[in-house]
C-alpha cells in the first residue's frame, strides 16, 4: 500500500458527459480495466491496472461543467482545509462531503481560478499504481498569477516552492514541495503562450512506454492533440484530450 503524506496528490479522476465512451477510450489508451459502477455511486468507474487502482471516472453534473481531469490532494481534515481555503482567498465550490465509507472529498478554486480537490481517506487510500506505465506521475498548475498561487498553496497545504529556469530560456518553473520533496509543478500560462481563453487549470500526466505511439492511438480513437510530442530532460511528452474534451498529458520517462 502506498502511503501519501498530507499535502501530496493521491488520486485523479475524470468527469465526462459520456461515461461509456470515455470508459472505452481510456481502456484502449492505457490498458486500464474498469466497469460502470452501481447507481448509488453515480456509475463511478474505478480504473485498475494489474489489479491495482489507478484513477476514476464519473459523470459531469450539468451541461455547463466542462469535462476535465481533477487532482485530489491528501488531507487529514477536509473541513479544516476548507476553512484555510477561505482564509487564503480561494473559494469552496463543494463543501466537504462523505462518500459512503470511502472518504471525504471537497472541491475548491484557488485565487487564480484553478480547480483543486482534496480527499480525506477512509477505506479508499488513493491510487496504488503510480509512477509507472499507465499510472499518473505528475500534476502541473497552469496559472496567470504564480505569486498568488504560491501563497495560496503554502497557506492551504503547507507547500514550499522551488523555482528554476526551464531549459535556460528564462521561463521559470515552480516545483511545489512537501517536506522538501517535489510533489507537483507549476507554470505561468503567459510564458508558454497559452491563449487568453484557456482558464487556469491543473494538468495530470500519465506515464507511457511510447509517447508517439500513445498520441497516435489517442488520435485514432477520436481524441485531440494540443501539444505534439517533444523532448525535455525528463523524457518525451505530449498534451492531448479525450473525445469529450478532458485534457491530460502523457510522458515516456527516461530510464
Amino acid at each position: 500500500m502506498i502511503e501519501y503524506a498530507p499535502g501530496t496528490p493521491m488520486w485523479v479522476d475524470c468527469s465526462s458527459p459520456n461515461l461509456e465512451g470515455s470508459l472505452g477510450f481510456y481502456r484502449e489508451v492505457f490498458g486500464w480495466e474498469g466497469e460502470m459502477g452501481p447507481p448509488e455511486y453515480g456509475g463511478y468507474v474505478l480504473f485498475t491496472r494489474d489489479g491495482k487502482m489507478v484513477s476514476g471516472l464519473g459523470p459531469t453534473f450539468s451541461p455547463d461543467q466542462h469535462p476535465a481531469w481533477s487532482v485530489y490532494v491528501h488531507t487529514t481534515d477536509a473541513a479544516g482545509t476548507a476553512d484555510k481555503v477561505r482564509q487564503a482567498g480561494g473559494q469552496v465550490v463543494m463543501e466537504p462531503m462523505e462518500v459512503m465509507d470511502q472518504g471525504t472529498m471537497a472541491v475548491f478554486t484557488d485565487p487564480t481560478g484553478a480547480f483543486i480537490s482534496v480527499w480525506q481517506p477512509n477505506q479508499h487510500q488513493g491510487a496504488q499504481h503510480v509512477n509507472e506505465s499507465g499510472g499518473f506521475c505528475w500534476n502541473e498548475l497552469y496559472t496567470r498569477d504564480m505569486p498568488a498561487a504560491k501563497d495560496f498553496y503554502s497557506q492551504v497545504f503547507g507547500w514550499g516552492a522551488y523555482e528554476h529556469s526551464m531549459n535556460g530560456n528564462g521561463t521559470m518553473y515552480t516545483e511545489f514541495q512537501v517536506n522538501g520533496r517535489s510533489v507537483s509543478g507549476g507554470l505561468n500560462m503567459d510564458d508558454v503562450g497559452l491563449p487568453a481563453e484557456v482558464p487556469p487549470h491543473w494538468l495530470t500526466y500519465f506515464t507511457v512506454d511510447d509517447c508517439d505511439a500513445t498520441v497516435q492511438k489517442v488520435k485514432s480513437l477520436g481524441g485531440q492533440v494540443f501539444a505534439d510530442p517533444m523532448d525535455i530532460p525528463m523524457g518525451r511528452f505530449a498534451v492531448v484530450g479525450d473525445p469529450s474534451g478532458a485534457t491530460f498529458g502523457v510522458i515516456a520517462l527516461k530510464s
